[in-house]
């Protein structure tokens, strides 16, 4: 399943369980997480708003990164790569990346069209590990 700026797969187990499977699998693929953001315990420590489990990983390629930061700098901003684990509101846990195509799209420049694809195989084998 995908959206138009998205690749997602369904996860047979916990969130936790997904989160950890996931993260290995990002490793096997050359990512390692930079960042972890576990949306539900922010949302209900500043609103007290409950959410089922919601968390966003970065990931980060750094090879990948080092090369697409040197062609366009302020790539910056559009880094790392967004994967979310969350539970839907069929209680499904998905994991989710960010499209680095699309994303790339944006920049405008197409000497990051190669590393925008690459990433996508990347994040791509990624999920098909995990489902």
């Amino acid at each position: 399943m995908s959206q138009s700026y998205g690749m997602q797969v369904i996860f047979d187990g916990s969130i936790e369980a997904a989160e950890a499977a996931v993260t290995e699998a990002l490793k096997n693929v050359g990512f390692g997480v930079l960042t972890r953001i576990d949306v539900a315990a922010t949302l209900k420590k500043k609103l007290d708003l409950d959410r089922r489990p919601y968390v966003i990983l970065g990931a980060c390629n750094p090879v990948i990164a080092a090369q697409a930061l040197d062609i366009e700098e302020p790539l910056g901003l559009l880094l790392p790569c967004n994967v979310i684990v969350y539970e839907n509101a069929e209680r499904q846990t998905v994991i989710a990346a960010i499209d680095p195509e699309v994303m790339l799209s944006v920049v405008g420049n197409d000497e990051l069209d190669a590393a925008a694809s690459q990433v996508k195989v990347l994040l791509q084998q990624a999920l098909q590990a995990v489902a």
